[in-house]
C-alpha cells in the first residue's frame, strides 16, 4: 500500500476533526457545508477501498452498524451522585456556612457554572480514543449507549491525553433551536411531540438505533475530568480548562467566585440571561473548586458536601382553564388535567397543565371558567398553582364513574388521593402491564423489553398480558429488530414461564400493593389462585402481612368482570395456580429479620434470599432496629451506614453461611 494513501487518510482526518470542533464546538465555521461533505466524502471512499485502515476514532465511524436489540447495564467507576438543592439564597448562604465550619478557618473559593437542563453520561477514553459512553442510572450503574453517544459532534472520538484511561462526565443535551426544529418535524408526520428539551435528548440518547440518535443532533457539555473515579487534577477549574483544550464543548459561562456574595452575584446575572442562552438552564451548580478541600469535605450517602444546586424560581403566568379533561396513566391512575387558553411561560406555549388529583383541585378550588397561576419549574410539565379570579360563569369538575379509556371499574382507596382503573387490560396502561409482567424476578420472559412491546401494542399482536402466550413466529419475525433466532428465543422464554409458581403469578397480575413478599404469604395462607380470588377481605386478612387496605385491593381486582376473563386466559394457557409449598431446610433462622447490601462473593441476591427463606428467616429490603442481621458485600451502600448507626450486627457471606449450617446453596 502506498505510503501517500495512509499520509492523505491521515490529513483527511485531522482537517475533519479540526472543522467539526470549530462548527460543533466553537460555533466558528471556516468552510460550507457543501465544502466539509466533499471531505468527508472523500474520506469515506479511500476507506471503502481501504477497510483495513478504518480506526474507531475516524469521523466516518461516527454512525453506523446495525440497531441494537437491548442496553447492557455498566458499573461506574465512583458514584455519579445527585446535588443538593437550594431553593433561595439564604439556603445558598446556608450551605457556605457550613463549607466554612468544615474547612476550619482555610481559605476557599467557588466554581460556579451554568446547570444545563440534560442527562448526566460518563465517557471513557483509552489512551486517547473514545471506546465508551454510560448513562448516570441510579448513580451506582447505568446503561452502555457508546455507539449512540459517538453520533454526537461535539463529543471527540479522540483527545490529547498522557494518561492510560480517562473518564469525561457531562450532560447530554438538546438546543433549543433543534428542540423546536424536532417538534416540528413530528408534528409534520402526526406524531406527539416532546415535552422539553431534556426529555427529547433522554429518549435520544436511550433509542436503539444511532441512525435515530445522529438525527437528533444532541450536544456534550463535560463538568468533570477523572481517572480511576477520582479527579485527577489540583482543581475544578483547571479540569474544565483541560477538558475545553482536550477539544470539549465545555460550557463558557463560567466564573471562579472567591466568595458567597460573588456568587449570588453569578446566579442573579444568568437567572435574568437565560432565556438568551441557546440551551434551557435551571439554576446554577457551585464546586468547591480545590480538589484537596473535596475530599476533606467528604460525601453524605446521596450528595457531596462540596457542591449544591441553586434552583431558580420556577416560571408563572396567568390564563383561563376553559375546560378540565382527564388522563389515564400507565398504572390507571386518573389524572385531571387542565386545559387552557394558550399562554407563553418561560418562553414556551402552554395549553395544558396538570391538576394532579381530586384533592389538588378541592385545595386549589379551581373550576372550568376560573383564572389560574400556571407555574413551570425545570421544565417539567406545567402545573395550576392557584386561582387568580374566578370566572363567570364556572362549573365544577366531576371525577368520571367509569374509567375514560377502557370504560372499566375505577376506585379510589380510603386515605389515597389517585383514582385508578384497575382494568389489568386498560389499553392506557397495557405496556406497563406487559413489561411488569415480563419483568425479572416476576414471569421472567427475557427479550420481552419496552422497544418490543412497543411494536407489540402498536401492531394489535398484544391486547391483553394473556395474548403473550397467543404469539407466533411469523409475525414476530417480521418486527423490526426481531430475525428468526431471536423471535424462536422469545417463545421459548414465554413457554418456560408457564412452570414460574404460583406467587410469581400472584405477582404478574399486578394487583396494587402485592409485591413478590405479599404474594408469598397470599400462596402459602391459601394454596390457589382460585381460593384467593374468592375470598372475602375478612378472610384475606388471615395471611401474614396482609392488612384491611391490601385485602381490599385484592378483593377489588377479582371483581372487575375484565380482571375475571384474564384470570380464565391465564388458566387455559397453563400457568400455575395450585401452590406447591416449599421445602424448608429447617428452621435455623426463624424469627431472625435479614437486609442484604452489596456483592457478595458466592451468592447473587435471589440465591441468599432463597437460602435465609427457606431456613424460617425474613428478607427485607430496609434497614430498621427490628433488623437482626445486615448481610453486606463488596460495595454495600447507605444500608451499611444505617446499619452502623442503629448498632445492627453485619456480617458477611461465610458468617450468613455459619449461621445456615454451611449451607451452600
Amino acid at each position: 500500500m502506498a505510503k501517500d494513501t495512509i499520509r492523505e487518510i491521515e490529513r483527511l482526518r485531522e482537517t475533519i476533526r479540526r472543522h467539526e470542533h470549530l462548527y460543533y464546538v466553537l460555533d466558528q465555521p471556516e468552510i460550507t457545508d457543501a465544502e466539509f461533505d466533499e471531505l468527508m466524502n472523500r474520506l469515506k471512499k479511500i476507506e471503502a477501498e481501504h477497510p483495513e485502515l478504518i480506526t474507531a476514532d475516524s469521523p466516518t465511524q461516527r454512525v453506523g452498524g446495525k440497531p441494537r436489540e437491548g442496553f447492557v447495564k455498566v458499573r461506574h467507576s465512583s458514584a455519579m451522585l445527585s446535588l443538593d438543592n437550594a431553593l433561595d439564597e439564604a439556603e445558598l448562604r446556608d450551605f457556605d456556612r457550613r463549607v466554612r465550619q468544615l474547612v476550619g478557618g482555610a481559605a476557599y473559593r467557588y466554581v460556579a457554572e451554568l446547570k444545563m437542563d440534560g442527562l448526566s453520561m460518563a465517557a471513557y477514553y483509552r489512551d486517547g480514543v473514545f471506546f465508551q459512553a454510560v448513562t448516570r442510572g441510579d448513580g451506582i450503574e447505568g446503561e452502555d449507549v457508546t455507539e449512540n453517544a459517538r453520533t454526537i459532534r461535539s463529543l471527540p472520538l479522540r483527545i490529547e491525553t498522557d494518561l492510560p484511561l480517562v473518564e469525561v462526565r457531562g450532560e447530554v443535551l438538546l438546543s433549543r433551536r433543534a428542540f423546536l426544529q424536532l417538534n416540528a418535524d413530528r408534528e409534520r408526520q402526526g406524531l406527539a411531540s416532546f415535552a422539553n428539551p431534556r426529555n427529547a435528548a433522554a429518549g435520544a440518547i436511550r433509542v436503539l438505533d444511532p441512525w435515530i440518535t445522529a438525527a437528533r443532533r444532541l450536544d456534550y457539555s463535560p463538568y468533570f475530568l477523572l481517572a480511576g473515579g477520582s479527579p485527577c487534577l489540583d482543581s475544578h477549574w483547571e479540569a474544565l480548562e483541560t477538558l475545553a483544550a482536550m477539544g470539549f464543548k465545555v460550557n463558557p459561562h463560567r466564573r471562579r467566585c472567591g466568595d458567597v456574595e460573588e456568587l449570588l452575584d453569578f446566579c442573579r446575572e444568568w437567572e435574568e440571561k437565560r432565556e438568551q442562552l441557546p440551551f434551557e438552564i435551571d439554576g446554577v451548580v457551585a464546586k468547591i473548586d480545590s480538589v484537596a478541600q473535596q475530599r476533606a469535605l467528604g460525601w453524605t450517602a446521596k450528595a457531596p458536601r462540596w457542591a449544591i444546586a441553586f434552583k431558580y424560581a420556577a416560571r408563572q403566568a396567568e390564563t383561563v382553564v376553559e375546560d378540565i379533561g382527564v388522563q389515564v396513566g400507565r398504572t390507571g391512575a386518573l389524572t385531571p388535567v387542565a386545559h387552557l387558553r394558550p399562554v407563553a411561560v418561560g418562553g414556551v406555549t402552554v395549553s395544558r397543565a396538570t391538576l394532579h388529583n381530586e384533592d389538588e383541585i378541592e385545595r386549589l378550588g379551581v373550576e372550568i371558567g376560573d383564572t389560574v397561576v400556571v407555574e413551570r419549574s425545570g421544565d417539567v410539565i406545567p402545573k395550576v398553582v392557584r386561582v387568580a379570579s374566578h370566572g363567570s360563569p364556572r362549573r365544577p369538575f366531576r371525577m368520571p364513574p367509569q374509567c375514560p379509556v377502557c370504560g372499566g371499574q375505577v376506585v379510589r382507596e380510603e386515605g389515597e388521593v389517585a383514582t385508578r382503573c384497575i382494568n389489568t387490560n386498560c389499553p392506557a396502561r397495557l405496556k406497563e402491564s406487559i413489561l411488569h409482567f415480563a419483568a425479572r424476578g416476576v414471569m421472567d420472559i427475557d427479550g420481552m423489553g419496552e422497544a418490543l412491546v412497543d411494536q407489540l401494542v402498536a401492531r394489535g399482536l398484544v391486547a391483553s398480558v394473556a395474548d403473550i402466550y397467543e404469539l407466533k413466529l411469523e409475525p414476530l419475525v417480521e418486527l423490526e429488530r426481531m430475525g428468526q433466532k431471536s423471535a424462536e428465543k422469545l417463545l421459548r422464554n414465554i413457554e418456560q414461564s408457564k412452570q414460574n409458581p404460583l406467587p410469581r403469578v400472584l405477582t404478574a397480575l399486578g394487583i396494587r400493593f402485592v409485591g413478590e413478599r405479599t404474594a408469598q404469604f397470599l400462596a402459602e395462607a391459601f394454596g390457589g389462585l382460585d381460593e384467593i380470588a374468592a375470598a372475602d377481605p375478612e378472610a384475606l386478612e388471615s395471611a401474614e402481612e396482609v392488612g384491611p387496605k391490601v385485602a381490599q385491593s385484592i378483593y377489588q381486582f377479582f371483581r372487575e368482570p375484565r380482571n375475571e376473563e384474564l384470570v380464565k386466559r391465564l388458566r387455559k394457557v397453563g400457568l400455575q395456580f395450585e401452590y406447591k409449598e416449599r421445602r424448608r431446610r429447617g428452621d435455623q433462622l426463624a424469627g431472625l429479620t435479614f437486609v442484604l447490601t452489596g456483592t457478595l462473593p458466592g451468592l447473587t441476591r435471589d440465591e441468599a434470599k432463597a437460602l435465609i427463606e427457606a431456613a424460617g428467616g425474613k428478607v427485607t429490603g430496609s434497614v430498621s432496629k427490628k433488623t437482626d442481621y445486615v448481610v453486606a458485600g463488596e460495595e454495600a451502600g447507605s444500608k451499611l451506614d444505617k446499619a452502623r448507626a442503629l448498632g445492627v450486627p453485619v456480617i458477611d457471606e461465610g458468617r450468613l453461611r455459619e449461621l445456615l449450617g454451611g449451607q451452600r446453596g
